[in-house]
């Protein structure tokens, strides 16, 4: 996919961003210049998609909020203005058939050869570690057939903390990891690749090399639910606190 928008903006903020957080990438080779993609990101920070499509070549899609499509207002014309220019992709992630219109929108772009970025967990991370994902993305692979590289965002927390607005001088560094083959995993592993029963072990395979090339805990719980509990009692979950039973680590 060519968007002349996405590479006006990609240098209008990339400039400034480039001199203050000073962004670094490792194993870019790992994606192929030509055919299908799919980018498994951890979700450290709103400027995650600002930073990885800044470092990448090719042009990332990823599924954004219906919300940034239909704001009314001054504001909200702009905000659709920008995130359709850069190619983002609305989702309705409240409706009862979510799960279907995300693979949906994904299929259009993997089926035209182009990238497609997703974040596993849903939402960023309460406190940086890697959380359960969401088992859209093996619907996703599985589907498609599509070849997935994980990607991990250190620094861009520190940079851009929840809640904030402004940025801090914080270097950013994004690591990414070799292609997995879904299909050839599920073989692998004893499952068909059109099965359900794929679905849950994949994407938690997926998530606990992510917490690896993270060098970050993975915590068996999602993080929407931890957010709620920590919003409604200022407390973690049973088990999801830090050295809590549902961390653990993985090399």
């Amino acid at each position: 996919m060519k968007n002349r928008w996405y590479s006006f903006f990609k240098v209008i903020f990339g400039l400034p961003l480039r001199v203050y957080n000073r962004p670094t990438i490792e194993g870019k080779e790992h994606v192929p210049d030509t055919g299908p993609v799919i980018l498994v990101s951890n979700h450290q920070s709103v400027m995650d998609s600002f930073y990885l499509p800044l470092m990448m070549p090719r042009q990332i899609q990823f599924p954004a909020k219906n919300e940034y499509f239909t704001a009314p207002g001054i504001k909200g014309r702009l905000q659709k203005f920008f995130f359709s220019a850069v190619g983002q992709i609305p989702v309705d992630r409240g409706s009862k058939d979510a799960g279907d219109a995300l693979q949906e929108a994904a299929t259009k772009v993997l089926e035209r050869g182009d990238v497609f970025g997703i974040y596993p967990e849903g939402t960023r991370s309460p406190d940086g570690r890697v959380y359960k994902g969401r088992t859209g993305v093996a619907r996703i692979a599985m589907a498609s057939g599509a070849p997935i590289v994980l990607v991990a965002m250190f620094g861009a927390r520190e940079a851009n903390p929840i809640g904030s607005w402004l940025l801090r001088p914080v270097k950013v560094h994004i690591k990414l990891s070799e292609p997995i083959d879904p299909h050839a995993w599920a073989r692998e592993n004893g499952f068909d690749p059109d099965s359900r029963e794929v679905m849950r072990p994949f994407t938690d395979y997926c998530m606990q090399k992510l917490a690896a090339l993270s060098e970050n805990p993975y915590v068996d719980i999602y993080a929407s639910d931890v957010k709620k509990e920590l919003e409604a009692t200022g407390n973690y979950p049973e088990g999801a606190q830090p050295g809590g039973a549902l961390e653990s680590w993985h090399g």
